[in-house]
C-alpha cells in the first residue's frame, strides 16, 4: 500500500520533500488545522500516517511517527529509519504546492518563465503550477542523497 501522510504545522518544509519524492502529503497548516483532536480525526478519516514533533500528539495516535530533528536532512533521516523510502522519482509526479497530480504538456505549451534549456515541463492538474527539473530539484537531489 502507498504511505500517505498527514504532517503536522511544525512540518511545512518536510511536506515539499516528500511531495517531491511523490508522496500523497496533506501539510495541516494548508488544511488549516491545528487542534490535535481535529488533526488525529484527520489522519484516521483519510488513511494516512501523522507526522509530527508533538510528543504529546504521536502518543494519543495509533501509527503516527515521531520525529525528533528541526533540520529537514535528519527529518528525513528519521523517516527513513521508519521504513520510508526517501528517494526523487524519474519524473516529478506531486505537486510541491498543492499536493496535486502533475502531467507532462506539450512543449508549445511551455510557460514564457521556464528556462529555454528545459525539456520536459509539468503542470499540476488542480493549481496549474508549472514544474521541471532545475536548480531546485537538484537542491532536493543532494540533500537526499546524504540519507544514509
Amino acid at each position: 500500500m502507498e504511505h500517505r501522510f498527514l504532517l503536522d504545522v511544525m512540518l511545512g518544509t518536510l511536506t515539499t520533500y516528500l511531495r517531491m519524492c511523490g508522496y500523497d502529503t496533506l501539510y495541516a497548516h494548508e488544511a488549516g488545522i491545528e487542534a490535535d483532536d481535529v488533526i488525529r480525526t484527520r489522519a484516521a478519516t483519510t488513511g494516512r500516517t501523522l507526522v509530527t514533533r508533538d510528543r504529546a500528539l504521536a502518543g494519543r495516535t495509533d501509527g503516527a511517527i515521531l520525529l525528533v530533528s528541526r533540520e529537514v536532512q535528519e527529518q528525513l533521516s528519521e523517516l527513513h529509519d521508519h521504513g520510508i523510502g526517501i528517494e526523487l522519482p524519474t519524473h516529478p509526479d506531486r505537486c510541491s504546492v498543492c499536493n496535486g497530480r502533475l502531467a507532462r504538456i506539450d512543449p508549445e505549451q511551455r510557460p514564457e518563465h521556464a528556462p529555454d534549456t528545459v525539456a520536459n515541463i509539468w503542470q499540476c492538474t488542480e493549481c496549474d503550477h508549472h514544474f521541471w527539473k532545475g536548480s531546485h530539484w537538484e537542491r532536493v537531489r543532494e540533500t537526499i542523497a546524504t540519507i544514509p
